[in-house]
């Protein structure tokens, strides 16, 4: 993994089949095959970065502008055999690069800290980046899963 690159993706045909690789190895995170679907359709109108070990896709990571202030991490995914390798961080410093010139905020839902211990890594890799906690909503998606709404300025 020396050769790890980020790169922006500007097709939108790229952006689905880039979205839809990663997450059909991640059933785990995205086993609602809907939630999936919306994901892999809804990427490909939103500025995205992924990331590359040579020639391999391991990874991405969107943008989705929730107001003319505010840039969410619409998705990011990474595949099982690179998890804790540091690449996530590198796709969000990608992430990072761009929304710091144009938004004042970033922001990404994800599911509430001790619903899953899947989830509560996720959490905490957010915490790492910056990202606290502003706040959890029981009712905004399913039932079992609470959506932890998490924000830091693009500043720091």
């Amino acid at each position: 993994m020396d050769q790890v690159v980020i790169s922006k993706i500007e097709s939108s045909d790229e952006k689905m089949n880039i979205v839809r690789e990663v997450l059909l190895d991640l059933p785990e995170y995205f086993g609602l095959e809907e939630s999936t679907q919306e994901y892999i359709s809804k990427s490909s109108g939103y500025a995205l970065w992924a990331a590359y070990d040579g020639d391999k896709l391991i990874g991405f990571i969107s943008l989705k502008e929730t107001s003319p202030y505010t840039a969410e991490i619409y998705c990011m995914g990474m595949k099982r055999d690179y998890h804790r390798y540091g690449i996530g961080t590198k796709l969000y410093r990608a992430f990072n690069e761009y929304s710091r010139t144009r938004y004042e905020y970033e922001q990404v839902k994800t599911v509430a800290y001790g619903t899953y211990d899947i989830y509560d890594n996720t959490v905490n890799f957010y915490k790492s980046l910056g990202f606290r906690q502003l706040e959890v909503f029981h009712d905004l998606w399913e039932d079992n899963n609470p959506c932890l709404i998490m924000v830091k300025s693009t500043q720091i």
